[in-house]
């Protein structure tokens, strides 16, 4: 379906930590991403989150890449990396000073608390012999966003959430602001994504509004757990993806996300994707799990 004239055309994208290779998780969020898009008639991206440099895996990155090719998945345009994007993110965090809207903060762990953050650094004298995070400000205020799937959801950041951090004292760009300036950057129209992002995406939406970027549409699709109810990831040992089992992990991951798999079982994983039955289904009505934000994997 093409974009309605005066809109912009559908960018959606799939951003993979290079922390190890993909399993299944991963593939369903690519599907679930890549489908998505190839239905709007829109572009589908790829972007290296390995801005936490020090959990990245050396030649991670490549294997993902290769992993994607062995599916069938075709990406638009150069793979963009955050390591190489740190000027892009410090411009941001500038901003965010020159407007008030980010102070440095000393806290230790035990001070910052693992709940709500109390503000303790809003207005306190900075330890110099201490390296400083940096925090964004946040308002006594409701953030509200329709998502496609769990509908509508409302946070306030200050009695949920409390100022965040956007720089953290070791140096690194925190996850928070780095994917806000990428979408941003890539023109992303609409952000496909596993429901354990949800509760974060308030947050991007209040740094998107600090800095003048548009908000994209959000689909957060169910996540495939182990048996024991664990999110499939590297911690918890979910096994690598096979190419030579592409064509059976790619229909797996369509059936968990409830939509069509093609019936001609001797489709390769590229066919697989370029099916008729996929090019013509968003996920408006799919990914229909058991609840709003994880799903039992069944295969």
């Amino acid at each position: 379906m093409a974009a309605a004239e005066g809109t912009p055309k559908y960018r959606g994208r799939f951003a993979p930590s290079p922390t190890g290779p993909l399993h299944f998780g991963s593939l369903v969020a690519a599907v679930a991403s890549y489908v998505d898009a190839r239905a709007h008639g829109g572009e589908w991206l790829v972007r290296m989150e390995d801005v936490d440099v020090p959990r990245c895996v050396p030649g991670a990155d490549a294997d993902i890449l290769r992993t994607l090719e062995a599916f069938g998945f075709e990406w638009d345009g150069p793979v963009m990396y955050q390591s190489t994007r740190t000027g892009a993110y410090g411009e941001a965090l500038d901003r965010l000073r020159r407007d008030g809207m980010a102070y440095p903060c000393s806290c230790s762990r035990r001070e910052a608390g693992t709940g709500v953050y109390p503000g303790t650094c809003r207005a306190r004298m900075q330890d110099p012999l201490r390296p400083p995070a940096w925090r964004v400000r946040v308002d006594d205020a409701v953030i509200a966003l329709e998502d496609r799937r769990a509908g509508a959801i409302r946070q306030n950041l200050a009695r949920e959430v409390g100022d965040f951090v956007v720089l953290r004292a070791d140096g690194l760009f925190a996850y928070q602001l780095a994917v806000v300036v990428d979408d941003a950057a890539q023109g992303i129209t609409d952000v496909v994504r596993g429901a354990d992002l949800l509760d974060s995406t308030p947050r991007q939406i209040w740094l998107q509004q600090l800095l003048g970027f548009a908000t994209p549409e959000y689909l957060h699709v169910p996540v495939a757990t182990n048996p024991a109810g664990e999110k499939l990831s590297k911690q918890t040992l979910a096994p690598r993806l096979i190419a030579a089992d592409a064509g059976k992990e790619l229909c797996s991951a369509l059936r968990f996300l409830g939509m069509p798999v093609p019936a001609d079982a001797s489709l390769s994983a590229p066919e697989i994707l370029r099916s008729e039955i996929l090019r013509s289904e968003n996920l408006r009505k799919a990914a229909r799990g058991p609840d709003a934000t994880s799903a039992k994997l069944l295969i």
